[in-house]
C-alpha cells in the first residue's frame, strides 16, 4: 500500500492515536446517562469522533493522489517553542495576576509565533477574547478563576 500524502498520513494517524486515547482515558470515568451524562460522556465521544475523522483522513491519504506525495516539511521551532511557552507562563502566572492579565499575555507571546504580527490586532484580539472568556467561563460556567492580581483584590 503506497502513501499518497504523507501530510494527510500523518495527520490522520495522529488523529485516530489521539481520539482513541482520550477515548480510552474517559472509560475511568462515570459514563451517566442520555438524560444524565456524566464527565466520560463528552470526552468519550468526542474522542470517537476525532477517530473517525482521523480514518477518514487516513483514507484519503492512502487512496487519493497529491502532487508529489505532499511531504512533511520540516519543524517550524520557533513557533512551536513560542506557543508552548505562552501556555506554560499563562499557566504559572494566572493564579497570580489573575486572568485579565494572564490572557493577554498568552495572546501577546503566541501572536509572536505567526509571521505577520501587527500590534493592533493584538490588543483587540486580547480584548475580545479576555471578554469572550469571561463571560463562557466566569458568568456561563460559574468557574471560580481569579479575574485580578492578587495585590489589587486583597
Amino acid at each position: 500500500m503506497k502513501i499518497k500524502s504523507q501530510k494527510d498520513f500523518w495527520s490522520g494517524l495522529m488523529f485516530v492515536v489521539m481520539g482513541l486515547g482520550f477515548a480510552a482515558g474517559a472509560t475511568n470515568y462515570n459514563f451517566g446517562s442520555s438524560a444524565r451524562p456524566g464527565p466520560a460522556y463528552f470526552p468519550f465521544g468526542l474522542g470517537i469522533l476525532l477517530a473517525v475523522l482521523g480514518t477518514l483522513i487516513l483514507f484519503k491519504a492512502l487512496s487519493v493522489e497529491s502532487e508529489g506525495g505532499d511531504p512533511v516539511g520540516a519543524i517550524a521551532w520557533k513557533p512551536l517553542g513560542l506557543i508552548v511557552l505562552s501556555v506554560a507562563i499563562f499557566g504559572a502566572v494566572l493564579p497570580r495576576l489573575g486572568m485579565f492579565i494572564s490572557l493577554p499575555i498568552l495572546i501577546l507571546i503566541s501572536s509572536l509565533a505567526g509571521d505577520e504580527f501587527k500590534l493592533k490586532d493584538v490588543v483587540i484580539n486580547s480584548v475580545v477574547l479576555t471578554i469572550g472568556s469571561w463571560a463562557v467561563f466566569i458568568k456561563g460556567l460559574a468557574l471560580v478563576i481569579p479575574l485580578w492580581p492578587d495585590f489589587i483584590t486583597g
